[in-house]
C-alpha cells in the first residue's frame, strides 16, 4: 500500500513539466496574508478625507460667493458713480446754457442799436405826424398807414406828464402815498401801455390788421389832442372852454384813431366793438385828467364841507367896578349868553 501511494505523492511534489512553473510561482510569490498595519492612513477612501474635501468645497463656495458679491458691489458702485458723473455733467451743461442765454439777453437789451430803428425819425416827420393826428381820414376802404416809430408817442407821453404835474401843483393837490411826479408818470404811462395792450388784444379778437408797435404809435400820437386841451384849460379855468376843446380837439384826435382802426377791421360788428371801446376810453380819460387835478375840485370840497371856522377863544372884557353886585352878575350873564348865541349861529 505504501509502495503504491508513493508515486502519487512523488508525482505531486516532483518537478514535472506540467507543475513545475506553477510551484515556482507559489514559492517565490511570498505570503498571501494582508498586513492592515501597513495601510496608509491618508487614503482617499477614509471619512476624514471626505470631511476635509467637503470643507474645502464649502470654503471655495464661500470664496466664490464673496467674489461674486464684491463684483456686484463694484458694478453697483461703478453704476452709481457713472450716474453721479452723468448728473454733474448734465447740471454743468444746463448751467452753461443758462449762462449763455442770460448773457445773450443782457447783451440784447443793453445794445442800443436794437432800439435805434424805433427812434430814428426826423423832426419834420414828427411835426407832420402830429398835424395828421388831428385830421380824420375819409378813405377807409383800404388799410391806412401807421407810423412804426416810438419817438413821437414817447415824447407826447412825457409832455402829458409835465402838463399833468403842472395841473397838480396849480390845484394844490396833496398825495397821501407817493409823490406828484410818480403819480403823473404812473397815470400817463399806465394809460398808454395799458389801453394799447387792451385794444391790441381786442383787435386780435376782432381780426384787425394791426401790430402792437402800430397800436402804441397810434394811441401815442392820439394823446396830442389831450396835451392841447389840458394845457389850455389848466391855465384858463373856464368850464365852457374846456367842453368846447374836449369836443373839438379831443374829438378830432379820437376820430383819427377810429378811422384808422375802421380801415384795418373787417365786419360792422367788429368795427363797432373795437372803435367804440377805443373812443370811449380816450374821451373819458381826458375828462378824468381835467376834473381829477383841477381847482374846481377844491371849490366843490369847500362847498360840501363848509368854510374853516376858527375855534372859540376867550376875549377879555372891561367891566366897570362901580356897579353893584346884582347889576354886575346880570351883565356877566348877558355877555355869556350873547357869546354862546354867536357861537351857535356861526356853527
Amino acid at each position: 500500500m505504501a509502495t503504491t501511494a508513493a508515486p502519487a505523492g512523488g508525482a505531486r511534489s516532483g518537478a514535472g513539466p506540467e507543475w513545475g512553473g506553477f510551484e515556482e510561482n507559489i514559492q517565490g510569490g511570498g505570503s498571501a496574508v494582508i498586513d492592515m498595519e501597513n495601510m496608509d492612513d491618508t487614503s482617499g477612501s477614509s471619512f476624514e478625507d471626505m470631511g476635509e474635501l467637503h470643507q474645502r468645497l464649502r470654503e471655495e463656495e464661500v470664496d466664490a460667493d464673496a467674489a461674486a458679491a464684491e463684483e456686484e458691489d463694484g458694478e453697483f458702485l461703478g453704476m452709481k458713480g457713472f450716474k453721479g458723473q452723468l448728473s454733474r455733467q448734465v447740471a454743468d451743461q444746463m448751467w452753461q446754457a443758462g449762462k449763455r442765454q442770460a448773457s445773450r439777453a443782457f447783451s440784447l437789451y443793453a445794445n442800443i442799436d436794437i432800439l435805434r430803428p424805433y427812434f430814428d425819425v426826423e423832426p419834420a416827420q414828427v411835426r407832420s405826424r402830429l398835424l395828421e393826428s388831428m385830421i380824420p381820414i375819409k378813405m377807409v376802404n383800404f388799410p391806412q398807414k401807421i407810423a412804426g416809430e416810438l419817438y413821437g408817442p414817447l415824447m407826447l407821453v412825457f409832455t402829458l406828464v409835465a402838463i399833468l404835474l403842472h395841473g397838480m401843483k396849480t390845484s394844490d393837490t396833496i398825495i397821501r402815498e407817493g409823490t406828484l411826479m410818480g403819480t403823473a408818470i404812473g397815470t400817463c404811462f399806465g394809460y398808454w401801455l395799458g389801453v394799447s395792450s387792451f385794444i391790441y388784444f381786442l383787435a386780435y379778437l376782432c381780426n384787425a390788421q394791426i401790430t402792437m408797435l402800430q397800436m402804441l404809435a397810434l394811441l401815442g400820437y392820439g394823446l396830442f389832442g389831450h396835451c392841447i386841451v389840458l394845457f389850455v384849460t389848466y391855465n384858463i379855468h373856464l368850464h365852457a372852454l374846456f367842453y368846447v376843446f374836449w369836443l373839438l380837439v379831443g374829438g378830432l384826435s379820437t376820430l383819427r384813431m377810429v378811422a384808422v382802426l375802421v380801415s384795418r377791421t373787417v365786419g360792422p360788428t367788429q368795427r363797432l366793438l373795437l372803435c367804440g371801446t377805443l373812443a370811449a376810453l380816450h374821451m373819458l380819460f381826458l375828462l378824468y385828467l381835467h376834473f381829477a387835478y383841477h381847482k374846481v375840485v377844491e371849490g366843490i370840497l369847500d362847498t360840501l364841507e363848509g368854510p374853516d371856522i376858527p375855534p372859540m377863544q376867550r376875549v377879555p372884557r372891561d367891566i366897570p367896578a362901580a356897579l353893584p353886585a346884582a347889576r354886575l352878575s346880570a351883565i356877566v350873564l348877558n355877555a355869556t349868553a350873547k357869546a354862546v348865541a354867536v357861537t351857535l349861529q356861526s356853527h
